[in-house]
């Protein structure tokens, strides 16, 4: 099936075209998206499907923020990685290395003062070396008998060059060639990242590290290390994609107009960054978005029956289809209690296998009631799956209660966003499944067994509660509470509840939702309008209405006072057992 994909597609070429040589013009970033969409899906996604019978097939919640680390590669799958440039390229004064190849355009426009370069029996011919050099000895022939002399540059061979470009163990580069036309302008490239140089500024800018502060810059270089990369739609992993995922920043920086994408084996999933096309001040980020091959839970069966009566599905019996998910980024914000969200989730895309339309209406990863599915699989012991706990140990089911517990450790500290983000209706479903089995009196001598796996699991159960409250309370901040906006009576009484339940929830004290719980309430006391029409008025001067407004004010204080002692007690407890400790 693979090889009659997207078809049908416009501009699409075949082989035809590629033998008689018919120019194929693609001029913008956009234009060369599309075309590369294609011929990377069909060979390094379809193709691979379809000749390996135990092709690991993505699940949807790796395609999830905050991406799941897979170290293990894939050696008979493709990878690679990529850059093109709308523009031509200036070997002298780019910032990285390559091997150039040419078009005939490059050298008839090439100001050249000695004819040394023209002696050569033919540009073809010298790009043909120069790819053959990077080549393994045992593709040599092939590669020869595949192109002889003919033009390796155009993008009408790319088609049948792609399965070379796969061998190669560094970047490819697609550019402008003088006539304004995409074409292949190098291979063999070296994408450089300044990881430590990057990282630092990166952790100065959002107050994460401090100048020749060590213990700080410890403390917190994991956070922004992986907060920068997810910025950029990847997690801590290989260098190939940190290179291309720093590249691409330092590209933005410098205001080109590009595409960076990489194939990783081990994520079976091609990622790209390229420039917005309306480059709004405000986009400091590439767009990121990535296309992998996805099984549909066979429990969304309305949207398997769409996606099969329309002939969206690679493979019916598997429920496969091509995803492609655009991602948004988040500035980091202190203020924020999901403070390490880097990327959400902005649009979901099916693509057609062999028209290349797309839908995009359809929920594939993100479906609320698939995570409710999964999670009562996870407690009933019925998930087959696999799950890397706390980045040290692989889990590949739930059939004992330690591995249920490890699983709802992962799972919770996975979803810790999409649960604090989402409707009390579906948080309702959570806290049923979850207490039905962390609080049933059946489990108290299996859960004593394994005290220390259910007390973790118990106190990522109890920040995502608390979490949630300080979500309302970010909300109210700006005095809207469930989409509408309210009074400031009504915001200071439904904080003052809030910090009052929350007050006897913190026995499991989490240090960073009391600092946000802090934060919030001191912006709250310290509003200007707030302290100059009420607070700083006299009660005989103020309506009933205001008076109510000073006294939740009053008693708003007295809350955060009693949160600063809590803080307080609790900082100085843990300093005097550090204390003893040494």
């Amino acid at each position: 099936m693979w090889e009659n994909a997207f078809t049908d597609a416009p501009g699409y070429f075949d082989e035809s075209s590629a033998r008689e040589k018919q120019p194929l013009e693609l001029h913008s970033i956009k234009e060369l998206k599309q075309f590369l969409d294609w011929l990377h899906i069909k060979h390094c996604l379809l193709k691979p499907y379809f000749e390996n019978e135990d092709y690991p097939v993505v699940e949807a919640r790796e395609l999830l923020p905050s991406f799941e680390i897979d170290l293990y590669e894939y050696k008979k799958l493709p990878g690679f990685s990529m850059v093109a440039f709308e523009r031509p390229l200036n070997a002298f004064r780019e910032i990285f290395q390559f091997d150039a190849l040419h078009t005939l355009f490059d050298w008839q426009h090439a100001d050249i003062d000695s004819e040394a370069c023209l002696l050569e029996s033919s540009v073809f011919a010298a790009n043909l070396r120069t790819f053959q050099s990077r080549l393994p000895k045992r593709s040599h022939q092939d590669f020869l008998e595949e192109f002889g002399e003919r033009d390796i540059c155009g993008l009408e061979s790319y088609d049948n060059l792609l399965k070379f470009l796969l061998q190669l163990e560094r970047a490819h580069i697609l550019s402008h060639d003088s006539a304004g036309h995409f074409s292949l302008a190098g291979i063999y490239a070296s994408l450089p990242s300044n990881l430590d140089s990057e990282l630092k500024q990166f952790g100065l800018k959002i107050g994460k590290f401090k100048p020749g502060d060590n213990f700080m810059y410890e403390c917190n270089r994991l956070f922004v290390y992986q907060f920068l990369m997810e910025l950029h739609g990847f997690p801590i992993v290989s260098e190939r994609r940190t290179s291309a995922s720093l590249f691409a920043r330092r590209l933005q920086r410098m205001g080109e107009r590009f595409m960076v994408r990489v194939l990783g084996q081990s994520d079976r999933t091609i990622t790209t960054l390229y420039t917005r096309d309306d480059r709004k001040k405000t986009h400091q980020f590439p767009q990121v978005e990535k296309i992998a091959l996805v099984a549909v839970n066979p429990k969304q069966t309305e949207t398997i029956e769409l996606l099969d009566d329309q002939g969206f599905l690679i493979d019916r019996q598997n429920n496969i289809c091509i995803l492609r998910v655009i991602y948004q980024q988040h500035q980091y914000s202190p203020k924020n209690v999901r403070e390490d969200r880097a990327l959400s989730v902005l649009r979901q895309e099916i693509i057609h296998p062999i028209t290349g339309r797309v839908l995009d209406h359809l929920n594939i990863i993100q479906n609320a009631q698939n995570m409710i599915y999964r999670l009562n699989d996870i407690v009933r012991g019925e998930l087959r799956g696999t799950i890397t706990y706390k980045r040290r140990e692989i889990i590949r089911n739930t059939d004992s209660h330690d591995k249920r517990l490890k699983f709802l450790y992962s799972w919770l500290s996975k979803h810790t966003h999409r649960l604090v983000d989402y409707s009390d209706e579906f948080y309702a479903q959570v806290v049923k499944v979850l207490d039905g089995y962390l609080l049933t009196p059946e489990n108290w001598d299996i859960f004593n067994e394994h005290a220390d796996l259910h007390k973790e699991v118990w106190n990522k159960y109890s920040q995502i509660q608390q979490s949630r409250k300080v979500r309302t309370l970010e909300e109210l901040r700006q005095r809207v509470y469930k989409c509408e906006k309210i009074s400031y009576l009504k915001m200071l009484e439904l904080m003052t509840e809030i910090l009052g339940e929350l007050k006897y929830e913190i026995v499991n004290y989490f240090d960073r939702v009391v600092a946000k719980v802090l934060v919030i309430g001191d912006d709250v006391v310290s509003d200007s309008y707030l302290r100059k029409n009420y607070i700083d008025k006299k009660d005989e001067n103020l309506t009933e209405y205001g008076r109510n407004v000073k006294k939740y004010y009053g008693r708003l204080v007295a809350l955060l006072d009693e949160f600063k002692s809590i803080r307080k007690s609790r900082t100085t407890t843990m300093a005097s057992q550090n204390l003893h400790h040494y």
